[in-house]
């Protein structure tokens, strides 16, 4: 019965990196197709040419485009990081009034789709007068990426031994101080976590990137990739697709893989034990 179930086990473990493996595998073969062959389906290898990469290099700002969706997700993690450090400082550790339900308000923010939002932070970017700059991704990613932030980092500090506090305020240490030298290096497992999937979440963003910006300058690669077009307005170039698609998720990937420890800590950790 143990091995009928240890079977069943692994079999589902099976089925399911299988299905979530498998887009990203395809997309990966069918990059090095050209020609007839993209529309041929094959699950293993038939043919390898690069022509499709060399391809997405000469449409026209596509590299402009990736310089551009690291900068604004960079910016939307440093950003985010550095006012959700602080307010989680304070929602953890001073007592207030209305404590409890600023931080379910806050929660409750995230709930909110895009969709519903897009007309009212359209108006305001403009009014601010940074459409069609960088800024509008950055400052739309950080308040869609601050409550995620904010309730983990939160519930991170909050298990974190009040002993440790007390014996920096004993030694003169301020608010700061404590935040910087002594809450930092303990919650680096959180910020990994959070910071990775923020940037996650902004390198993938389309409808924001799409609304906010509109010139090649200044697109991210999601819109970039979404508006590649053929030698005619009724082909659509499916291999160029799949070669730009492979060349952002690689990153992406590298990026987990090398800090998939930190991420499972970030995730898992409530504390500290001493």
């Amino acid at each position: 019965m143990k091995i009928v179930k240890k079977i069943a086990f692994y079999l589902l473990v099976l089925v399911i990196v299988v299905a979530s493996v498998f887009p990203f595998y395809y997309a990966v073969i069918t990059s090095f197709k050209t020609g007839t062959a993209l529309f041929e389906v094959n699950y293993w290898p038939t043919s390898f040419s690069l022509n499709n990469y060399y391809a997405v290099f000469e449409q026209g700002e596509f590299p402009r485009n990736i310089l551009n969706s690291v900068f604004i997700a960079t910016m939307t993690v440093i950003l985010a990081l550095l006012m959700a450090v602080t307010a989680s400082y304070a929602l953890a550790r001073v007592r207030f009034r209305g404590r409890g339900l600023l931080l379910m308000t806050i929660l409750a923010v995230s709930m909110f789709p895009q969709i519903a939002v897009l007309s009212g932070l359209f108006e305001m970017i403009r009014f601010i007068g940074i459409y069609n700059t960088p800024w509008a991704l950055i400052l739309s990613y950080t308040i869609f990426t601050l409550p995620f932030t904010v309730w983990v980092l939160t519930t991170f500090m909050r298990d974190l031994p009040i002993e440790i506090e007390e014996a920096a305020i004993v030694d003169g240490a301020t608010p700061w101080q404590i935040i910087v030298k002594v809450f930092l290096p303990l919650m680096w497992p959180a910020l990994v976590t959070t910071g990775l999937l923020a940037f996650i979440g902004a390198w993938n963003e389309f409808l924001f990137a799409l609304t906010f910006t509109s010139s090649n300058e200044t697109r991210t690669v999601p819109v970039a990739i979404g508006l590649l077009s053929g030698a005619t307005q009724y082909e659509t170039p499916w291999g160029i697709i799949m070669a730009a698609s492979v060349l952002v998720t690689v990153p992406i990937i590298i990026m987990v893989l090398i800090f998939q420890r930190k991420i499972v800590a970030g995730l898992t950790a409530g504390g500290v034990k001493g």
